[in-house]
């Protein structure tokens, strides 16, 4: 992995193997990136994505192994606890041009990302909520 920060853009370069929310929470951490919105495309061989039910207020998560381009990702960075917590989203093609998508948990990239983080100067934490599930952003 590679990067560079230009004033509040930060660009990311990831290489064969690595995983995508990893690198990019260490590079939050390192960065001290506490409030920022994602964008980004590349290429996977594995992702694990996932969709919340409301009514039982649960994850149902899937993991796919076989190549797509990652049409989009977009999302997050803020803080939980005192921690970096990316809020990620990605949009997966596969061979066939069909789609998956849902929240990103994990993602191995087979040939490169290219990741934009827009850092905003900031902080914004998040709380749990009972009633609907989910962290939801704190103000």
């Amino acid at each position: 992995m590679e990067y560079t920060r230009f004033d509040s853009k930060l660009l990311m370069r990831l290489d064969p193997g690595e995983e995508i929310v990893e690198s990019m929470t260490a590079v939050c951490s390192k960065e001290n990136i506490q409030l920022g919105v994602v964008s980004g495309i590349g290429a996977v061989n594995k992702a694990t994505v996932g969709l919340f039910n409301p009514v039982t207020k649960e994850y149902f998560s899937t993991t796919m192994e076989k190549d797509f381009e990652v049409t989009n990702l977009t999302g997050n960075v803020s803080q939980m606890n005192g921690e970096v917590y990316l809020h990620l989203h990605a949009t997966l093609a596969d061979l066939d041009h069909n789609a998956f998508g849902g929240h990103l948990n994990a993602a191995t990239v087979s040939a490169t990302a290219e990741i934009w983080i827009d850092i905003v100067d900031g902080a914004v934490d998040r709380e749990f909520s009972e009633t609907i599930g989910l962290n939801l952003l704190k103000f």
